[in-house]
């Protein structure tokens, strides 16, 4: 009997046994699992950086024109500022201009109606001082150089483009140009060269002969365009 249970004892085995995990939980796979998640955290960071990149850009750019468009504006309202400064400057120099041809006008006007009265006198020889004095003042130089000051000031280039264009032009004629181009009739400009209209007219003539005009080209016309 108790044999048989020695037997028994000695006949028994022990077992190991190792239960492998899953393929997708095996180390390659886990490694695999981490390459990637690595793999995705970069691409989703390049993505987020380029995103933000694009949206630092176009602020920039936007801001950029937002500066452009503000520094236009600015320029756009010193150009008119300085547009209306020089319009004001020039009908200021215009409005000096017409007045001292007006007054010269008159001046001349007036002194050669004094000078008509004074000759119909019948002492005449008593009132040749007083006629010598009176064609000095009509034609008095320092009438006209106020006047060209004024005229240069008002169209400073014109008397020199008009002496470039037309070389053989005199004094006289240059006098006579600076008057057309202030648009002023022969009757106007007959008192400013102590002439009489007739005479005004003659000298047009001879300045459109030595300008070279055609027939059909008003002279006026070609003055006030130049």
């Amino acid at each position: 009997m108790a044999e048989w249970g020695k037997s028994e004892t000695q006949n028994s085995a022990s077992y190991t046994f190792r239960i492998e995990r899953p393929l997708f939980l095996s180390n390659m796979a886990l490694l695999g699992y981490v390459v990637l998640i690595m793999l995705f955290s970069f691409f989703m960071h390049m993505v987020y950086k380029r995103y933000y990149k694009k949206q630092r850009e176009r602020l920039l750019r936007k801001k950029t024109r937002e500066f452009e468009l503000k520094e236009l504006e600015n320029n756009q309202k010193l150009m008119r500022f300085k547009n209306d400064k020089l319009r004001e400057d020039i009908e200021a120099k215009n409005r000096e201009l017409g007045m001292s041809t007006m007054n010269l006008i008159k001046k001349n006007e007036f002194l050669n109606s004094l000078k008509k009265e004074l000759t119909s006198v019948e002492d005449g020889k008593a009132l040749k001082h007083v006629i010598k004095i009176i064609d000095k003042n009509i034609n008095n130089t320092d009438d006209w150089n106020l006047f060209q000051e004024a005229f240069n000031n008002a169209d400073k280039d014109f008397l020199k483009k008009i002496k470039q264009l037309h070389p053989s032009l005199t004094a006289n004629d240059l006098r006579l140009c600076a008057y057309l181009r202030l648009n002023l009739s022969s009757k106007e400009i007959a008192p400013l060269l102590n002439i009489s209209p007739r005479s005004v007219e003659v000298k047009r003539y001879r300045l459109r002969k030595k300008m070279e005009l055609a027939h059909e080209t008003s002279l006026t016309n070609y003055i006030l365009e130049l």
